[in-house]
């Protein structure tokens, strides 16, 4: 089982520290920002998403990091304990297919274009795009909508 480490986020503004399980960025600790004096100053998160339910969140506030990281702790235990490795995998594919992503962008390659083909109801495919393709089966498509049997 990988140990938990941390590192700072590149944040100049503002002390947050972002919690990793392996590879796999599992919650964060930091300052809170614009908080009265008077309210705890830092909050934790543990969950990460894909690979877990939004509902599975856990977060909380201290008066202090060290309060925090034992909060932390605490609630990561209890939340990796219904985690499987295909959790984390999911995860992992997410971040590299992100990766992926912004790295095609980054060398100005465009993402291919939505496709205009669409099936009727009746059986047909022809491309939305074409109107000289698309009038027959509009009628099709509207009926079946009134009936609440299309697609």
């Amino acid at each position: 089982m990988p140990a938990l480490t941390r590192r700072r986020s590149d944040n100049p503004h503002q002390v947050t520290w972002h919690i990793y399980y392996g590879d796999v960025r599992i919650g964060s600790i930091g300052e809170r920002a614009g908080v009265p004096l008077d309210v705890d100053r830092w909050g934790w998160n543990v969950g990460f998403y894909p690979g877990s339910e939004p509902g599975e969140l856990r977060r909380g506030t201290a008066p202090d990091f060290f309060t925090a990281r034992r909060e932390f702790e605490i609630a990561w235990r209890e939340f990796s304990a219904t985690k499987t490795d295909a959790d984390y995998q999911e995860w992992r594919d997410h971040r590299d297919f992100m990766a992926s992503k912004y790295a095609s962008w980054a060398r100005g390659e465009k993402p291919p274009p939505a496709s205009s083909m669409m099936r009727c109801v009746c059986g047909v495919q022809f491309d939305s795009w074409k109107p000289e393709e698309s009038y027959d089966h509009r009628a099709h498509i509207y009926a079946a909508e009134r009936q609440g049997t299309h697609w």
